[in-house]
């Protein structure tokens, strides 16, 4: 399949050939909760308030408040179009994607010369630079917390160990002319860089990276224990492309950058430096998140001190609606993968696919398609729910289909869930483990089973039919048919 993409501006170029996949408009739009309302109807899907469809990606070209600048939104908002910009089919993704993070290509740094990120440079030592009047972050919502850079690739190294790198997509809020609040989840490799930089009294020099080719994105959402301490997820991207990503050195940071990223703000992380997240609005929410709710505001977070802004001329700001389909994508290719990996390394040839669906934002809930080759396969099935839950610790339900169910289609899910489930048998209950702190039924408030928050009860759905029985649950044989002489317009022929 065609796959000439090195950046943002090439991965568009690929969707314009494609009907359906990308429009523009010039109709002004306020970035303030409006660009989100908007996308909302024409493509932002996944665990989005009804009413919302999967649909093209979209570009933004007037922004009110900001003459110079668009906003590009949804470029990874369907499986579809994901699998156009990764060069596969849709449903070989969590194969090709995990063949990619186990073959890492690591990125190469070019001269500034060969750098379109740094095409503009303003330094926030100018009197006149404000970040918030040069770039148009977006809010999803009227109750978010700020402006938020939703698609803000963080880049940092190892204080103690420089030729240890990490690429992480961040909470970015807008709170000063110079400084961004920062959230970072426990655990991360970005947190225990800053802590290591704080405990000896240091910033950290970071970039934040937007607008780029979407590899980059994809590869950066893996996770440990795929991608342990010391993997650059960047070498993803490099073997999904076959070619390395290009850094160039910051212009004002001890640190490199995309090279050919639309958008690069260089700062350092301030030790000892906290910020509440809502401080000018009071809110007491942050955005969106891909749960489906409004994630509280953090009373304390890091700040970034911004030193300098670079980028392409004609930039894209890129961002994403929270709960959209894009999380779904971004988050659930890695989580396919790593499962994909994972069981096919533990029972060869059991897992036929996997699936991160858009209900559970790529993260909480798996759809695991095997097949029964034995009686002695019997019972496997449990085995490989059990690996996928130790290998992406975030997952909270898996369901388990025979092979002749459809796992992109949720109403054969349901129907494997309705037919071939008894519930006093086929579900197995695992309480008192890790989950993630943005269910908001993770809760001792909501069970008083739950010891802390982000502490949850796992729950896997085994919907495959007994391999004894298997004789009993075959599907109805429709005649095989081509259709097409019948409804052409219905069935195009794949080119």
């Amino acid at each position: 399949m065609e796959n000439t993409i090195n950046d943002l501006r090439s991965a568009i170029d690929l969707l314009q050939k494609h009907e359906g996949q990308y429009i523009e408009t010039d109709h002004p739009v306020d970035p303030n909760a409006e660009l989100a309302g908007v996308y909302r109807h024409i493509g932002a899907g996944g665990t989005v308030k009804r009413p919302t469809r999967i649909g093209p990606a979209m570009m933004f070209n007037q922004i009110k408040g900001y003459p110079d600048s668009r906003i590009l939104v949804g470029m990874h908002a369907s499986r579809e179009r994901a699998a156009l910009l990764l060069g596969c089919q849709p449903s070989a993704l969590a194969q090709h994607v995990g063949k990619a993070v186990k073959n890492p290509i690591a990125p190469v740094v070019v001269p500034a010369a060969q750098a379109p990120c740094q095409e503009q440079v303003w330094y926030a030592d100018d009197p006149n630079f404000d970040l918030r009047t040069l770039l148009p972050a977006p809010t999803n919502t009227p109750i978010d917390a700020g402006p938020f850079f939703c698609l803000g690739l963080v880049l940092a190294s190892d204080p103690e160990d420089r030729s240890i790198t990490d690429v992480t997509i961040h909470r970015l809020c807008v709170q000063e002319r110079d400084e961004l609040s920062m959230f970072l989840a426990a655990g991360r490799h970005i947190e225990v860089f800053r802590k290591k930089a704080e405990e000896a009294g240091k910033p950290l020099p970071v970039t934040i990276n937007m607008g780029l080719d979407p590899a980059i994105y994809i590869g950066a959402c893996f996770e440990a224990p795929t991608t342990p301490f010391g993997y650059n997820e960047l070498g993803v991207a490099g073997a999904l492309r076959q070619q390395p990503v290009e850094l160039v050195q910051g212009v004002s940071v001890n640190e490199k950058a995309i090279a050919r990223a639309e958008i690069i703000i260089e700062g350092e992380i301030l030790p000892g430096v906290r910020v509440q997240e809502d401080q000018h609005t009071h809110t007491g929410h942050a955005m969106p998140e891909f749960p489906g709710y409004c994630g509280e505001a953090n009373p304390s977070l890091p700040v970034i001190k911004v030193k300098a802004v670079t980028m392409r001329q004609h930039a894209i700001l890129q961002t994403l609606v929270g709960p959209g389909e894009e999380h779904t994508t971004l988050a659930g290719l890695p989580t396919e993968a790593s499962i994909r990996n994972a069981v096919e390394e533990a029972i060869p040839g059991f897992l036929q696919n996997v699936y991160a669906h858009t209900a559970g934002g790529g993260k909480f809930l798996g759809i695991l398609q095997v097949k029964k080759r034995q009686p002695s396969d019997e019972g496997r099935q449990g085995q490989a729910a059990l690996i996928a839950l130790a290998t992406y610790s975030e997952l909270k339900n898996i369901i388990l289909v025979d092979e002749d169910v459809d796992i992109f289609d949720s109403d054969d899910i349901l129907w494997a869930l309705t037919t071939r489930m008894q519930g006093d048998v086929s579900i197995t209950n695992l309480p008192g483990l890790r989950g993630h702190q943005l269910d908001p039924s993770q809760s001792p408030d909501y069970s008083t089973t739950i010891r802390g928050n982000g502490i949850t009860c796992k729950t896997i759905f085994d919907c495959t039919v007994p391999w004894a029985l298997k004789s009993r649950f075959e599907r109805a044989p429709f005649m095989e048919v081509d259709p097409r002489p019948w409804a052409p317009d219905l069935f195009p022929e794949v080119k």
